[in-house]
């Protein structure tokens, strides 16, 4: 049976052998025989090097298990290290920060101090004398670093040095910027810290340019006259203005409306008391010199006593003399159409001077009106938020009452001593007149006696 089964096989597996056919049947059996024996020894091979592979992944696998576990081991180590490491880190960020303390305060010092000077040097009239003084101040206040020794002698000496400059008068030539815009260079005496000028014109520091420059307005006269004592100044003790808030009190100085800007400032009813006033002062002024030459040509009148028919006194005295025979009365009624015909003369123009005292504090009071309605209107269109906005209507009111009283009081006080001047004259004619009706009466009663 079993060699009937191989026999079968073997006629199944016959065309795909590739072999000669066998003659007979032993031959058949052989060929069979050889046949198995060749596979068999191929599927030994073949066991072995499947035996072989096998060994070797798992040889490679064994590698990498160790490799794992030594990486493993390996990271397990380092991430205690790291644990270690973290701790000590902390451990030594805490004792730094101890012992840094100190140090970091005065970093901070250091830094604000050095931010403060760096202001005060941006703007100080030396560092147009010495530039370039605060890249220094610069560096150290952008530094995270801890300052050297060297960099704190440093800031000490440039503190110091801007404080030895105050006390200091000097003069150097530099480039200035004029009220033109021109550069040009000129000699400049500094006063410490405080005021520069040049060629008697008060100059301030400008840090964008770096350059000293011209306000567009100078001081007073004064102020520029002692400007120039002390650059010609050969020693010795010469008064100066000194500005202690490095140049803000100047530019308030400056910007102080002068007495051309006020009276801008009042407009038209500022201009209309002015005119007022000049025409008041002209008519005081007409006034003074023809009650003053009246009182002159009276005054020598009393002292003569040749008739002069060119001042008061003179035609009373030539009324006397072209009435000899009329009596006191008459005279005296003749006297007094005379001296009434000399008053107005003698207060010409003088209750205009009052008119004008009394009407300058209206038109001021006017002009104070004006100016709060316009106050008011700004107000009402922009608000009172900006003070520039209302300054204008603010500025008419109390500049215009300013000029009313600066106008009224002088021509009051101008009225009342004119009027005064011209009662003394009158007083005198009156003394005339009664002297002259005395002598009269006292010449006919001597007649009458006499008759």
């Amino acid at each position: 049976m079993k060699l009937l089964l191989y026999f079968t096989l073997l006629l199944l597996n016959w065309p795909c052998a590739g072999a000669e056919t066998p003659a007979t049947l032993d031959d058949l059996v052989r060929q069979v025989q050889e046949e198995r024996i060749s596979e068999k020894k191929d599927i030994i091979e073949r066991e072995e090097k499947f035996r072989q592979a096998h060994d070797q992944q798992q040889q490679l696998l064994e590698e990498a298990q160790a490799k794992l576990a030594a990486a493993q081991k390996r990271g397990d180590d380092l991430r205690a290290q790291y644990e270690q490491n973290q701790s000590a880190l902390e451990q030594q960020g805490n004792t730094l920060t101890e012992r840094m303390g100190s140090l970091a305060a005065l970093h901070d010092i250091v830094t604000q101090l050095a931010n403060d000077i760096d202001a005060v040097i941006d703007n100080s009239l030396v560092t147009a004398q010495i530039p370039e003084r605060d890249k220094f101040l610069d560096r150290i206040s952008a530094s995270k670093a801890l300052p050297a020794i060297d960099d704190l002698e440093q800031l000490w000496r440039l503190a110091l040095g801007e404080m030895a400059e105050s006390g200091k008068i000097v003069t150097y030539t530099a480039k200035v910027i004029d009220n033109t815009g021109t550069e040009v260079e000129q000699t400049v005496t500094r006063v410490g810290v405080f005021n520069a000028v040049s060629n008697g014109r008060f100059l301030y520091y400008n840090p964008e340019n770096n350059r000293l420059q011209e306000p567009a307005r100078q001081p007073s006269g004064k102020y520029q006259a002692m400007a120039k004592d002390l650059e010609e100044g050969q020693g010795g003790i010469t008064g100066f203005p000194v500005d202690p808030t490095r140049g803000i009190l100047l530019t308030l100085l400056i910007q102080s409306p002068d007495l051309k800007a006020r009276i801008q400032q009042a407009g038209v009813i500022g201009y209309f008391i002015l005119a007022l006033g000049l025409l008041a002062l002209g008519i005081s002024g007409e006034r003074f010199i023809r009650l003053t030459g009246i009182q002159r040509e009276v005054n020598r009148q009393r002292t003569q006593t040749v008739v002069f028919p060119d001042n008061p006194l003179g035609r009373l005295r030539q009324v006397e003399r072209d009435s000899p025979h009329a009596d006191a009365e008459t005279l005296g009624l003749k006297l007094d159409q005379t001296i009434m015909k000399e008053i107005p003369k003698l207060r010409r123009h003088l209750p205009m001077l009052a008119v004008f005292a009394t009407a300058a504090p209206l038109l001021g009071l006017l002009g104070t009106v004006a100016g709060m309605i316009e106050t008011f209107q700004s107000m009402t269109l922009f608000g009172a938020g900006d003070p520039k906005i209302v300054s204008g209507g603010i500025s008419l009111a109390l500049v215009a009452t300013e000029l009313g009283l600066l106008v009224a009081i002088p021509i009051l006080l101008l009225h009342g001593w004119l009027h005064g001047l011209s009662n003394q004259i009158i007083h005198v004619l009156e003394e005339e007149i009664a002297a002259i009706v005395a002598r009269r009466e006292e010449q006919i009663h001597g007649a009458a006696e006499h008759v």
